[in-house]
């Protein structure tokens, strides 16, 4: 996915065995999601007691023993905090991404940089199973709408597709460099985009194949439209295409003036699939009709102030969307930039209502699915909801200690899930005093 992603490094950065220092020590596992009943604390208590915490640093007084020498790069007291509920502590390098079950919304997957993909109970953390063979990051995983099966993929294009409740393994295929995976909203229909320009579409278990051949550039995103009839495709040479998935043929070409100047990134549509943005490298974001085809308008990220010219041996500062999404309950749409802006549009006047500053390039955003508010993780491992309507942060939750690479909410938007290049995923449980 390029841009933040690509910046918080697939490869693994020189020194990163900087935090491999906490062995079992930082797996505290926490059971109850909820207040703790009477006496419960007590039991709690009691057993800490009995968790034997290794000997090395068990003398030292509270919290000396986790730091380290050289946390490169780590902001201070940037672990002090850790608003979290449970922590899954498979992965031995960095967590790219997770999903959520959407069925019953108690199970994640999580794929990483270690070659592994494993499915896990989100109240507990515990292991349901690993996702076993990959030989390559695993950079894209999700579950079926129904929660039948589990699909992971990694970065050199093996796919594989597991039943959850048997956990077994019931298809596999090889495509090129994997670039983004997506599952159909109403069948058990597989969709992948690679880095040869083809899209790919399967059903499963059966594995009947269609493919969508684009230009001869990487397809860098993807998503299958509401109407579970259309697909819209983003490429690296900063053209679009709307494809029939049924036909096999592209219905739309957005390309030249129509398409972006610079890779795309990122693409949405809102809930009945009339409109589509994209988001680009080149720091814009188009507003589609999906079905004519047409560019509505374009949201363009104004620079503040002109940029210094870089001086020698100084990149000039990038900036890019990272990640865009419609809200469902009024006519706003999100798109999160690399430099660290949220931008809330207002859809009905095309219009900007509201510019929300991070300190660090945000990652992703995810819109609540019944209200007006924006969740966003960013490079300074920070989860944040924002109040689109008043462009207000309602709150900020800490417990990384590195980046946040990807994140998800489950449907009540009372959890978020988030993984990171500190090789941790964390369950956090959203409070909101208006709900």
């Amino acid at each position: 996915r390029g841009g933040a992603r690509g910046q918080a490094g697939m490869e693994p950065a020189e020194g990163s065995g900087a935090l491999d220092f906490h062995g079992d020590e930082e797996i505290i596992e926490v059971v109850e999601l909820g207040p703790p009943g009477p006496g419960e604390t007590d039991d709690l208590a009691a057993e800490m007691d009995d968790v034997d915490f290794e000997d090395e640093g068990a003398e030292e007084p509270d919290g000396e023993a986790w730091e380290t020498e050289d946390d490169e790069g780590l902001e201070d007291g940037m672990e002090a905090q850790d608003d979290s509920e449970v922590t899954f502590s498979l992965h031995s390098a960095s967590v790219f991404c997770v999903s959520l079950d959407p069925k019953t919304n108690t199970l994640a997957v999580t794929g990483g940089e270690d070659d592994k993909a494993f499915v896990w109970r989100l109240s507990d953390g515990e292991l349901l199973f690993e996702c076993s063979g990959h030989k390559d990051s695993v950079t894209c995983a999700g579950f079926s709408h129904d929660s039948v099966f589990v699909a992971t993929g990694d970065m050199s294009g093996l796919i594989k597709v597991w039943r959850v409740d048997t956990k077994e393994e019931v298809w596999s295929f090889e495509v090129g460099d994997l670039e983004w995976m997506e599952w159909h909203p109403q069948a058990h229909v597989l969709l992948a985009g690679t880095a040869d320009g083809n899209s790919w579409m399967w059903k499963i278990p059966s594995g009947d194949c269609k493919t969508f051949q684009g230009p001869a550039c990487p397809a860098t995103c993807g998503k299958i439209l509401p109407d579970g009839k259309r697909a819209v495709v983003g490429y690296e040479d900063g053209t679009m295409r709307i494809w029939d998935l049924k036909q096999g043929t592209s219905l739309h070409v957005l390309k030249g003036q129509d398409g972006h100047q610079d890779p795309l990134t990122c693409v949405a549509s809102n809930q009945d699939g009339s409109l589509i943005l994209t988001g680009s490298v080149d720091c814009h974001a188009k507003l589609v009709n999906s079905a004519t085809g047409k560019v509505v308008c374009v949201f363009k990220m104004e620079s503040v102030a002109p940029k210094a010219p870089a001086s020698e041996g100084e990149e000039a500062e990038s900036n890019s969307v990272e990640s865009l999404g419609f809200c469902n309950v009024m006519p706003l749409a999100a798109v999160g930039y690399l430099d660290g802006t949220l931008a809330i549009y207002d859809l009905s006047t095309q219009s900007l209502r509201h510019k929300c500053q991070h300190e660090s390039g945000i990652v992703q955003l995810l819109w609540e699915e019944n209200s007006a508010v924006v969740y966003t993780c960013s490079l300074d491992g920070a989860v944040r909801l924002w109040d689109a309507r008043s462009g207000k942060m309602i709150s900020e939750y800490r417990g990384h200690s590195a980046e946040i690479l990807d994140f998800a909410v489950n449907k009540d938007a009372s959890i978020v899930v988030t993984t990171s290049g500190d090789h941790q995923a964390k369950v956090f449980c959203v409070q909101r005093p208006d709900r």
